[in-house]
């Protein structure tokens, strides 16, 4: 038997062979590029004219922007500099109104003394959401992210150092009633009085309390009104506030749809139907024109302050239907659950539902955000100078007249770095979470 075996077989090797390299087919760009652009006929096809398209394009920009001209002030000084260097004939880029108006697209006409006070305010806001995106960063920077929001609207804004500090001073108060009566009231009663409380507190108290504290011990900055902000500094302002205010209303709403309830149930449904189904040009007009009807006469509610209330509202609609989604897909085991371990039912959502409805709905948010920072664009039409409102400001001077591309060009990398990181984010999120929960 052993000999017929050993006829059969024709070599059998009794060493390892060295290890060798992959061949260049199955590794690297090579493979990539074989596998993705030149698989079939039709994918061939498809990436000889995309690389010609891309030729094209590139052609034409990449001179007009490389050879741009950065050092003039006027569009007809860059057209001479253009025409002795280039010709008459050639296309180039006058970057020269970005060098030149800069300051004005970033901070619009805010003090130009100041602009260390939105510079340090947003790298605050950096470090303050650091904690919240990154759990790696130690918990103790939380502190930094209760405070961010009151330094930065004094940093921003100016005055009196004792006005954000009253008005935090009533989230203070609103959450010791909830620890004294809470207990006794229940969870509605508890979120009833979480709201009326501070309320109460700041219409009636804050305002003469920061007032007598300002005159015993005067410590503030210079004042900037509202009217004096725009460019990029508007567009993160009402952007920031209404992602950081507007998730967590959607949230809320998301559950009052959900409610057994009958009145928190149609008030919630009544609400972001209601917002979804008007687009947001029309509330910025309503927060613009129609609101100051509403208001005691001689009152002044500021035009930012209530854009950033209706761009919040708007967004936390949205939020809710993303939120909502995030809810129903989730099977009914996971509502039992919280029940079986004999939580209630806020607990339950704190703990079992909602991390997992937020995190399937991580796309939904992120891109909901993404638009909201996008529309701000929108405040032009009620006259707040945002980027696209200060490009047309600057076009209209007799110095930069006739310029367009390069001041587009400008707006638009500076909204995709901010709208890319988000996604990026997002991406990195839900990586992140798809393997801790391996």
């Amino acid at each position: 038997m052993s000999d017929t075996h050993a006829q059969t077989v024709a070599y059998v090797r009794d060493t390892m062979t060295e290890q060798r390299e992959p061949p260049l087919s199955q590794t690297g760009a090579y493979k990539w590029i074989l596998g993705n652009m030149l698989s079939t006929p039709l994918n061939v096809i498809l990436t000889i004219g995309s690389l010609w398209v891309i030729w094209s394009v590139l052609s034409h920009v990449l001179p007009w922007a490389v050879l741009g001209i950065w050092n003039a002030d006027s569009l007809s000084a860059c057209r001479a500099i253009r025409t002795e260097i280039y010709g008459a004939d050639a296309s180039v880029a006058c970057w020269a109104v970005i060098s030149e108006r800069w300051p004005q697209l970033l901070f619009g006409f805010y003090p130009p003394e100041g602009y260390w006070r939105p510079v340090l305010a947003f790298a605050l806001f950096i470090a303050a959401i650091a904690p919240i995106l990154f759990a790696s960063l130690p918990r103790k920077m939380l502190w930094l992210t209760v405070a961010s929001p009151f330094v930065m609207f004094w940093l921003i804004w100016g005055g009196t150092v004792w006005a954000p500090i009253c008005i935090a001073l009533g989230f203070v108060i609103g959450w010791a009633a909830i620890r004294v009566a809470g207990p006794r009231i229940g969870a509605l009663g508890s979120i009833l009085l979480a709201i009326l409380v501070p309320v109460l507190y700041w219409v009636v108290i804050a305002g003469p309390l920061a007032s007598g504290l300002s005159a015993i011990l005067p410590i503030g900055l210079d004042q900037v009104a509202s009217r004096d902000m725009g460019g990029f500094m508007l567009a993160l302002i009402i952007g920031i506030a209404g992602i950081v205010l507007s998730l967590p209303l959607g949230i809320v709403l998301a559950l009052g749809r959900q409610s057994d309830l009958f009145l928190i149930n149609k008030v919630s449904v009544i609400f972001i139907e209601v917002i979804r189904g008007v687009p947001l040009i029309v509330w910025l007009f309503t927060a613009s024109l129609l609101l100051n009807y509403f208001l005691p006469p001689g009152t002044n509610f500021d035009l930012m302050l209530r854009v950033i209330i209706m761009v919040t509202l708007f967004s936390s609609a949205y939020i809710a239907e993303v939120v909502r989604g995030g809810l129903a897909a989730l099977p009914k085991g996971q509502y039992e659950a919280g029940a079986a371990l004999g939580l209630d039912y806020w607990k339950s959502m704190r703990l079992v539902v909602l991390p997992q409805a937020l995190k399937i709905s991580i796309p939904g948010i992120v891109n909901t955000f993404i638009g909201l920072f996008k529309d701000t664009t929108l405040v032009v039409f009620i006259g707040l100078l945002d980027p696209i409102g200060l490009s047309n400001a600057i076009r209209a001077s007799t110095e930069w007249n006739g310029i367009y591309w390069e001041l587009f060009v400008f707006i638009g990398l500076c909204f995709f770095i901010f709208c890319f990181s988000m996604g990026r984010y997002s991406l990195f999120l839900e990586k992140k979470l798809r393997r801790e929960h391996r």
